[in-house]
Parts: structure tokens; sequence; C-alpha cells
């Protein structure tokens, strides 16, 4: 993981925070049971897999790279579509890719290792730590704590740029923003409640928190995420790029649509829309599966640092998308139709979007990394959203499902 500079900023068009948005609530489980929907077998993940990704291809998603954890240690991969429009060259199923939001269920980690180990506190306000940081037109950091930021609590409004067009993505897909930069435009707004009032996903806050970071060990987030995750999980192939518009090899291709009656357009070289916490960081599949075991079964956080971060509230934001789905700190708790629920984190980044998630017992996960994901209307958004949310739910609940049990 490198530490490279950054420089003034100019990104994020509609159509990825419509990405964004999807990747956050789009693994809200809302499938129904077939009638005369019999069981599978465990044999039959492979195939339920298999079937999952191809139905979401079918939606006109370019690809779709999914891998399966079972208890018993087996890996199941997936793969659907191409990885390269004009190869025509099949997905990898160990492909990187920009994991965008899903870095913040890393950063969450480390800032409650750091509670863990005393030298930080979720009470503590975001004043005692960044002084002077978070002021002005309303917006208080002695009001705003820790825990807050991490359950999207602070009101902290967000505020980052658009691409309007592709020619503005070639102009500007090398732009990036410091933290500070980041912090500042958000505080050229009031905020959007007053803190513990509401819910509302913030990238801003986990901006704040990787700065916070920094300030209590003396080294950058990412830095801290690489010695105290990546590197005893053995997460091989995870890394912070920093301002490299590039990714590692092998990976897909990934395409946006700027305008509904326009053609896609290959985003795949850029700097991500975030890299200073609220995402930043490059993964793979089996990467992220490693990673959510590890954090749920209990092997990152002490069993009382583990508990606070999974007491959770309504995500009310999403509640459309998502009934019965509540956050954490820095995971999201969602249920499964054959009972219980699933922790994970979601993430979207300019055609990208990424689910994964682990059952309560961390024996069992599963993450699907979609490329080239269109989503013009409002009904393409829920087609994707209900054929990612049921590769999710059919893969989690194993044996207890079979591929033809899902409506729509």
């Amino acid at each position: 993981m490198t530490n490279t500079p950054t420089a003034p900023a100019r990104r994020r068009g509609r159509a990825v925070r419509r990405n964004l948005a999807l990747a956050a609530g789009m693994t809200a489980v809302m499938t129904a049971h077939l009638p005369g929907a019999t069981a599978a077998g465990p044999a039959d993940d492979r195939s339920r897999l298999r079937h999952d990704a191809d139905a979401i291809t079918a939606l006109g998603v370019t690809g779709v790279q999914a891998r399966l954890v079972t208890p018993d240690g087996r890996t199941v991969t997936a793969t659907s579509g191409v990885a390269d429009l004009t190869t025509r060259r099949p997905v990898p199923a160990d492909g990187h890719f920009r994991i965008a939001s899903v870095t913040k269920a890393f950063v969450a980690t480390v800032v409650l290792q750091l509670v863990g180990e005393g030298r930080l506190s979720l009470e503590d306000p975001v004043e005692r730590w960044l002084p002077g940081v978070v002021s002005g037109n309303g917006n208080d950091g002695r009001a705003i704590t820790v825990r807050q930021l991490l359950q999207h609590t602070s009101g902290i409004h967000d505020d980052y740029p658009d691409h309007t067009s592709a020619e503005d993505f070639r102009q500007h897909r090398y732009d990036t923003s410091t933290p500070e930069q980041t912090v500042a435009r958000a505080m050229s707004h009031r905020p959007d409640f007053e803190p513990d009032k509401e819910w509302r996903y913030s990238n801003t806050g986990y901006v704040l928190l990787g700065m916070i970071i920094e300030r209590v060990t003396g080294h950058p987030w990412h830095a801290e995420v690489r010695d105290r995750i990546v590197r005893p999980v053995g997460l091989d192939h995870t890394s912070w790029p920093g301002t490299s518009p590039t990714l590692p090899r092998p990976h897909a291709r990934t395409y946006q649509a700027f305008r509904a009656d326009e053609p896609l357009v290959d985003v795949t070289e850029q700097v991500g829309p975030g890299i200073n916490g609220e995402a930043g960081l490059v993964s793979t599949t089996a990467d992220l599966d490693r990673f959510f075991r590890a954090l749920l079964g209990g092997r990152l956080l002490p069993t009382a640092q583990l508990a606070r971060m999974k007491e959770t509230r309504a995500a009310t934001e999403f509640d459309p998308l998502m009934p019965g789905v509540t956050d954490g700190l820095g995971l999201f708790a969602r249920p499964l139709t054959c009972g219980g629920a699933y922790w994970g984190h979601e993430g979207g980044d300019a055609g990208w979007i990424t689910a994964s998630g682990v059952t309560a017992d961390g024996r069992r996960s599963v993450t699907v990394s979609l490329s080239g994901v269109r989503a013009d209307t409002d009904d393409d958004v829920r087609r994707v959203e209900q054929a990612e949310s049921n590769l999710v739910d059919d893969a989690l609940c194993g044996a207890t499902t079979d591929p033809g049990r899902h409506r729509g």
C-alpha cells in the first residue's frame, strides 16, 4: 500500500451516485419462495451461484464474478458475461476491482481496535481529535461523536462533484481530493439534521474517521488497515492504490453511461470517487470473503468491540429498498429468507457494484462484484437490485434454497 499525494478534485457523476445508492440498497432481501420449490443440497452450490450470476448479466450488466465459501471451507466460484466488450474475454474469477464503500468496514474495524486498546472512545467528540475541522454553518464537532460518524447519524452533509458527461469524465478522470478538501466542501453546507436524530449515509463521516485514525496513531488510515488487517489476515490482493488510476491484473473492465440515450463509456482507468477512508481500497472476492469471515469470526476484534459493532439502528433513508435492514458501526444487518440475518457491506464506484455478506457465525460468506452496471431508470435499479439480492440470499441460505424459487 503506497502513500501518494493528492490534488484538487472534481468528480462523481449522477450515474455514479446512483450506483452508490444502488449498492447501499441492493442487497436488501426482497425475495419470495415459489410454490412447490424444493430444497437443494450442498452439491448444488455451484449451479445455484452460476444461475444467479447469469440472471444478473441477463439484465445488461457486462460482467459478474461471485465467490461463496461454505462452512466446511469449500470455495465455489461463478462468473458470467465478459470482462471486455471489445475482446469478449471471460470475466476472471479472481479479478481485482475497486471495492468503494466496502472500505468503510475496514476503517470501522481499525477504529474499534483502537477503542479496544483504550486509545479512543466511541463517545469522544470529533473536536477532541480534529479541533476546528467540523465547524461553520451550524456544524459543530463538539456535538458529534466517533460513534455517530461510524453509524451515519452525525448529520454531516455529503458534497461530491459531478461528472456531467463523457467528455467531463475524460477531462477530470484523474482528479482527486485531499481529506481536508472533502470535509471543507461538506462544511460549506448546513447539517442535514441534528446529531443522532436521524440516519443518512455519509461518506464525509468516514473521511473524518480516516483523519482521526491518523491523529491517534500517527499513520495514515490505509497504513493502519494494512498493518492491522491486510497483513495479519493474509489479504494478499488487497491494497490502497492512492492516486494510481490503474488496477492490478487480472481485472474486468467496467463501463458507465452518463446519459440514458448514450453508449457505455469505458471508465476502468480513473482515480476512484474516493480514496480517503470513505472508499479507496482495491481487492478481490477471495480477500473480501476472508476479511468478513475473520471479522465476524472474532479474529479481528475483542468480543466487546465486535458486540458494539453489531449494535444497530434502522437505516431509514433506504427503508423502501431495505425493509428490516439495520446499520451497525461499519456493518449492515439484513434478513435472510431462510431465517436469521447476515452482516456485510456494499460499494459502488463508476460502473462497479460490490456486495459482501457473511452469516452471523462467520462460517458462510459470499462476495459478488458487478462490472458495467447500467441503471438508467428506477426500474433498472430495482431489477438489478433484485437479481443481486437473490444471489446473496441463495448463497448464504445454502441447502434451503433452489435456483428457481425467486419471482421476477
